[in-house]
């Protein structure tokens, strides 16, 4: 028949060592040699000596205990949580974000962000960047320059509606110069009479503006900012980043605002984007000029709850510090 040999107990690692103490504390007493003992007593083995020690080893070099934080130091929940609210209640990217959150008081870095929004699994809204054969020109006139252009509205009876706008280089603050359905080279004359009057309120003082070739400007136009000193600069042919700021604002407005909203008519139109106009240049941080606003709010606090002001029914959301 086949024997079944039971194991014997198991000696915990506290047991062996407490066997090994008592084995050396009554060796007098029993008169028997020590490898006698050890004979009856097989405590254990030089291998898991070793390996006590080496155990002893890795535990003195773990530290589990908490050490002296280095670095930079974490990002407050409020923080974290203002960044995801901006995040899902915009269509933003982390530059947006962190301009908005700097009109707010807290200074993070855009990768600051993005780690949280990586995080906590929100896609980050792809950014393109678009370089200017001009910028040698545009960086070194930019605060003097003006820029215009066009674009076009679609209302909802297929009505075109032409929205002709002006836009400083230098703080991106745009003036609404008209609204109408048939530009025509007197009109567009007028306009730019009426956007000169209003500039000469302001304390800048500007000597180009940048226009394309489009028909509808004519010498007329020119001849208006050439009796104020201003000279006007034709982009060339087929060449939209030559004029890229007003195109900017041209996708600006179009993103954030027209594409979610279907206009009536040009009553409708003018209303909508004069409400865009004020939160452009009123509320908008801009990457382009270190985040800042073109008329910023005289009070920059950076206490007190943050607080939601909606525009155009939830379209467009500014975040602000209530007293």
């Amino acid at each position: 028949m086949r024997r079944h040999q039971k194991r014997g107990p198991t000696v915990t690692r506290p047991e062996k060592l407490l066997l090994l103490i008592l084995m050396e504390q009554f060796r007098p007493i029993v008169e028997l040699p020590k490898a006698q003992l050890e004979q009856l007593i097989p405590v254990f083995k030089p291998d898991t000596l070793l390996r006590w020690h080496r155990e002893l080893v890795k535990h003195k070099w773990t530290f589990k205990h908490e050490s002296k934080r280095v670095g930079r130091p974490p990002i407050e929940p409020q923080v974290v949580q203002l960044v995801l609210q901006l995040a899902r209640e915009n269509r933003w990217g982390d530059d947006r974000i962190t301009g908005e959150l700097k009109k707010l008081g807290y200074r993070i870095s855009h990768e600051t962000v993005r780690q949280i929004l990586r995080r906590h699994s929100i896609p980050l809204v792809p950014q393109q960047q678009s370089t200017s054969t001009w910028r040698t020109f545009v960086n070194h006139y930019k605060d003097t320059l003006l820029a215009c252009d066009f674009f076009t509205v679609e209302t909802i009876r297929l009505q075109t509606v032409y929205v002709f706008f002006f836009i400083e280089v230098g703080t991106r603050r745009v003036h609404l110069a008209g609204f109408t359905a048939h530009p025509t080279q007197a009109w567009v004359s007028q306009q730019a009479r009426q956007i000169v009057w209003n500039l000469q309120t302001q304390q800048t003082t500007f000597t180009h503006v940048i226009r394309d070739n489009d028909g509808k400007y004519g010498a007329v136009f020119d001849a208006v900012f050439a009796s104020e000193g201003i000279e006007t600069v034709h982009t060339p042919l087929r060449a939209p980043r030559a004029n890229a700021y007003a195109e900017r604002w041209v996708r600006s407005v179009r993103e954030e605002c027209l594409d979610r909203l279907i206009i009536l008519n040009t009553a409708h139109l003018k209303y909508v984007l004069h409400e865009y106009e004020g939160f452009f240049n009123t509320a908008r941080p801009h990457q382009g000029i270190g985040q800042k606003i073109p008329d910023p709010p005289p009070q920059d606090s950076t206490s007190g709850t943050v607080k939601r002001r909606d525009l155009l029914g939830g379209v467009l959301h500014d975040y602000y510090r209530a007293a």
